[in-house]
């Protein structure tokens, strides 16, 4: 379907709490400056500017209000516009959680998920406080009562694969194993995407939504993702699994899912635009342009 459709709606959702990192809030809208000319309908979610007043732990969750009123708005913009397709340009991953959602009651059930991580996203308040880590959990119908009770419909676990996931967490890899999701490596996905065209063709669902997170991708062919922070201390990161797809082998997957099923939803998330960010902040302090003089 061309993206010109105007059931397909374009949504802008720069959020940042689900990840307590305010620079997703500028990923999101440089992701809707780059992203191809939309002639549909476009939206833009309401979301609180980042500050520097800390996010508070709610129930577990941190920024719990902010995301829980976020996602209602997110619904209820869905809700107005009633579309067949949706693009979703965020922010963090918790982005996904209102239309995907959407998107599986739209179908009647009959929608399968390729969630592109190096991530599961399947933690609940117990083992985490950042929500960006618990949507696709919430979508399975597991997690924090609020954002599960949210999906009306919750996906069939049949119906779900990883595409790029890394190393696991043992409460991560309990989930996985008893819900028996699939998932295929950057190894696996290396020269072919036949493992993901097999789990599509099993399910036998016509409908598809992915969720690209960028953090699938490997940091050291593409720079604007958490883990290549120029500020972050040495060692910050390890134990961390990180992304080791390179964008070539992501866009042939998403191409080749894409020539056998109906591609009703796509989320961008997790851009972190370092060099973006420094010289935005750069600007802001230089002669004729800023505060400075």
């Amino acid at each position: 379907m061309n993206a010109s459709d105007d059931k397909t709606l374009r949504l802008l959702f720069p959020q940042w709490q689900g990840g307590n990192n305010p620079p997703y809030h500028l990923g999101a809208q440089l992701l809707s400056w780059l992203a191809p000319e939309h002639n549909g309908p476009v939206a833009e979610v309401a979301v609180t500017v980042p500050s520097d007043e800390p996010l508070l732990i709610e129930q577990g969750i941190r920024g719990r209000s902010a995301l829980l009123r976020q996602m209602h708005s997110a619904r209820a913009i869905i809700d107005e516009h009633a579309p067949d397709r949706i693009v979703i340009l965020g922010g963090d991953c918790l982005v996904d959680l209102a239309p995907f959602a959407y998107l599986n009651e739209r179908y009647g059930g009959d929608l399968a998920v390729l969630w592109v991580d190096a991530h599961p996203d399947v933690l609940t308040p117990r083992d985490f406080p950042n929500a960006h880590a618990m949507v696709l959990g919430n979508l399975l119908g597991e997690g924090d009562a609020d954002f599960a009770g949210a999906v009306r419909r919750p996906l069939k676990p049949a119906n779900v694969m990883y595409a790029g996931l890394m190393d696991t967490l043992p409460m991560e890899t309990a989930l996985i194993e008893r819900l028996g999701l699939q998932h295929a490596s950057p190894a696996q996905l290396a020269h072919s995407s036949e493992p993901v065209l097999q789990w599509f063709r099993a399910t036998g669902a016509r409908h598809l939504a992915i969720h690209l997170d960028l953090d699938v991708l490997d940091p050291n062919g593409f720079r604007s993702l958490l883990f290549a922070n120029p500020q972050a201390p040495a060692g910050a990161f390890d134990g961390v699994a990180q992304g080791r797809m390179p964008i070539s082998h992501v866009v042939r997957l998403l191409s080749d899912i894409a020539g056998v099923a109906d591609v009703v939803g796509i989320g961008i998330v997790e851009h972190l635009p370092w060099d973006a960010l420094a010289l935005k902040n750069m600007l802001a302090r230089l002669p004729l342009l800023g505060s400075g003089v």
